[in-house]
């Protein structure tokens, strides 16, 4: 039969509840850190997406335009073309009015684009 007899000389080899402390609060500031950069890098997606949207419906409404003499009415006349597939055009309005010289896209209220563009 063993036996295990109680030396008090002997520590036991584990953390303290400070040592442990210690490590949480590390790790919450590394935590907060981490999610604010994270939190800038997807605000520069969503604007890098609205300029490409945009640069992708000002390159197709003036294609329309050089293949048929005056601007598309709307999006589903450019997308009926063939000039323009699989953009995000819900992030844009497009508005055109009949014998004008220019067509303005515009933010969709609530979507993650801000500006007015007319050309």
């Amino acid at each position: 039969m063993i036996t295990h007899k109680y030396n008090p000389e002997q520590k036991d080899k584990g953390f303290t509840l400070v040592e442990l402390l210690i490590v949480i609060v590390i790790l919450g500031i590394l935590a907060t850190v981490t999610v604010f950069a994270v939190r800038g890098i997807t605000n520069s997606g969503k604007e890098s997406a609205c300029n490409s949207d945009k640069k992708v419906l000002e390159t197709a409404a003036e294609s329309y335009m050089a293949q048929n003499g005056e601007y598309p009415a709307d999006l589903a006349t450019i997308e009926s073309s063939g000039l323009l597939k699989d953009v995000s055009t819900g992030n844009w309005d497009y508005s055109y009015t009949a014998g004008a010289t220019t067509y303005t896209l515009t933010a969709t209220a609530g979507g993650p684009c801000e500006a007015t563009v007319t050309t």
